[in-house]
């Protein structure tokens, strides 16, 4: 009996007008249709027509900055799924949600509405927040620090979990003869009293078509790496090289096993931004067309926000001063400022070099060349131990992710990675996850 070859897993991950910092302004995007909610559906089914796992929409509860000079707004991801739910059959349906800025029972409620009237294509993307203006929004004087917010994510998630388990998989009859609708010894209150949360229980939805939905965490600090291994079944996760993506993948594979977990079925998916040309010459100008877009002020704010370096445009032809970044406190908790430290260590750029370098994809992988290249470097990282799959990024839409859906999935079809249809209707069908039973069932 033949072993059936492992497939790549695939998500359109969809930022506003595109990845790369400047695609509002390139010639080949349409930013009078960021708050179009039709524009968004053609891009769910472009990407379900070549069967791609899921659709994924970040989000984050408060305004950016840097809005001056970037696409930074953000639609509510719940009504956002909705829409992409209606004009779509198969593909998964990704949201952002924080367990800082939301209430469990609220959240609860939202993704099983989502999961039920999509018919078992919801996942959660789950974020503790990082930026701290997000506090005065809600009430807080100040953002809680990183290892409160984890400490309350991961009671939040137990609670969570309990909600979505409390109506047993057969609770709900509909007995028309009988008259009964409901088996009320099958739904159970949760009862929850922790140092965080007190809930009562249990949901007003019944289970749903998955059980609950797919829990994706995003974040790579020490915190986010345990939490990942105890609850995630897949990780979204920024790396720049090969090494330090086998590093993590198997640092989370190892974590999850000693936890009793099965490393095969918790998914690791970088993200990859690519620049697409005919030639590699052709995907370099076109990388360095976008950079030439960029506004230094926008630039210079995000540096500042992710390493606390307040720079001048008369800086950027210098060296990075390294010395100047602080390595400790709260900002050095955050996984995405490791990685940009890395880039600093690796390559020494000077100050405008590190700003192209993120104006990217906010420190994810960047890749410019030909089909056949980008083909290729998918195919080593998802070979040698660094990746299930991949995070798309189109640097703009709808233009970027034509050309991967037109030129590259058709290579990594060919090479046998990545599938030719759907062979479920689910999103754990999609990523090959099983449906887990409610806590709350009897034997």
């Amino acid at each position: 009996m033949t072993q059936e070859r492992r497939q790549l897993h695939l998500n359109l991950f969809v930022y506003p007008g595109g990845h790369h910092e400047a695609a509002w302004r390139y010639h080949g995007s349409d930013p009078a249709r960021i708050l179009d909610i039709g524009f968004y559906q053609e891009l769910a089914r472009k990407a379900e027509a070549v069967a791609f796992d899921g659709v994924f929409f970040a989000d984050g509860p408060a305004l950016a900055d840097n809005v001056r000079y970037a696409s930074r707004i953000r639609l509510e991801p719940f009504t956002w799924l909705s829409a992409i739910a209606a004009a779509t059959e198969r593909i998964g349906l990704i949201g952002t949600a924080s367990t800082t800025y939301t209430e469990p029972y609220n959240l609860a409620r939202l993704f099983a509405s989502l999961d039920h009237l999509s018919h078992g294509r919801a996942g959660w993307n789950i974020v503790t927040t990082g930026a701290p203006q997000t506090a005065q929004n809600f009430g807080l004087d100040a953002h809680p620090v990183h290892a409160e917010r984890y400490d309350r994510a991961r009671e939040f998630l137990d609670v969570v979990t309990k909600l979505w388990d409390s109506w047993e998989d057969d609770a709900l009859v509909a007995d028309q003869k009988t008259g009964v609708y409901a088996d009320t010894d099958r739904i159970h209150t949760i009862d929850h009293e922790g140092p965080h949360l007190s809930v009562r229980g249990p949901l007003n939805t019944p289970r749903t078509p998955q059980g609950r939905p797919v829990y994706v965490q995003a974040g790579s600090s020490e915190d986010g790496r345990s939490f990942a291994a105890r609850y995630a079944e897949a990780v979204f996760t920024a790396h720049q090289t090969l090494a330090n993506g086998q590093e993590f993948y198997a640092d989370i594979k190892a974590r999850a096993g000693a936890l009793g977990r099965d490393p095969d079925k918790i998914l690791v998916l970088p993200g990859i931004s690519p620049f697409i040309g005919s030639t590699e010459a052709e995907a370099l100008r076109l990388h360095a067309e976008f950079n030439e877009l960029t506004q230094p002020e926008y630039s210079l704010r995000l540096l500042h926000r992710m390493l606390g370096l307040r720079l001048t445009e008369e800086e950027l032809d210098g060296p990075v001063p390294r010395s100047l970044i602080e390595t400790g406190g709260e900002r050095g908790n955050g996984s995405r400022f490791q990685v940009v430290l890395d880039i600093i260590d690796r390559e020494q750029p000077t100050v405008r070099q590190l700003l192209h370098r993120l104006a990217g994809a906010r420190g994810h992988r960047v890749i410019a060349g030909t089909p056949e290249q980008v083909a290729d470097q998918i195919q080593e990282w998802f070979e040698h131990g660094a990746a299930d799959g991949f995070n798309v990024m189109p640097p703009w839409l709808s233009g970027g992710f034509d050309l991967f859906a037109e030129q590259v999935v058709p290579i990594l079809r060919e090479r046998g990675l990545f599938r030719t249809e759907y062979s479920g209707t689910t999103l754990r069908d999609h990523y090959g996850l099983s449906r887990p039973d409610s806590q709350y069932a009897r034997d």
